[in-house]
């Protein structure tokens, strides 16, 4: 699925829609997209939607935040920029954030390497040529068929 957004308005309107098809559901979204892309402002914005009350900042030099939900649950932020390799994943409570049931947002996906479960769905974020307000959004579901692909699922 492709999407083109003009505005942050526009952003704030995608994420709400994404937010209400995942309260509940313990979804995992991957974020991808280069720095500035807007994977950072999706998550503020989604979690906006989702009832968080406390500013969303980036997790890159924390890795993971925490934000209590309403309604029960946590949305997870992580930034795995920082990570050397799929190796470091147990440091951060990647495997038990996946089994939690919670919301989980993962933005830098890739250092993730097959870790990744194959459940998540993918978000990818470009600017296009000429416009630094408009984003492109490409939305890839998962295969409900594909098993998780992770050391502990």
């Amino acid at each position: 699925m492709h999407l083109h957004i003009d505005n942050l308005s526009g952003m704030k309107a995608f994420a709400a829609q994404v937010a209400a098809r995942a309260k509940g559901t313990g979804a995992v979204f991957a974020l991808e997209g280069d720095l500035g892309a807007g994977k950072t402002t999706f998550t503020q914005y989604f979690a906006a939607a989702l009832g968080v009350r406390r500013p969303v900042t980036s997790p890159t030099f924390t890795l993971v935040c925490e934000y209590p939900l309403p309604e029960g649950g946590r949305l997870v932020h992580m930034d795995l920029y920082r990570l050397a390799s799929p190796d470091d994943l147990d440091a951060t409570g990647f495997y038990e954030y996946l089994q939690s049931g919670d919301i989980v947002c993962i933005e830098w996906p890739d250092r993730a390497g097959d870790e990744l479960p194959a459940s998540a769905i993918r978000i990818a974020f470009s600017i296009p040529d000429g416009d630094p307000d408009a984003r492109d959004i490409t939305i890839t579901f998962p295969n409900s068929d594909t098993p998780t692909n992770n050391k502990r699922g």
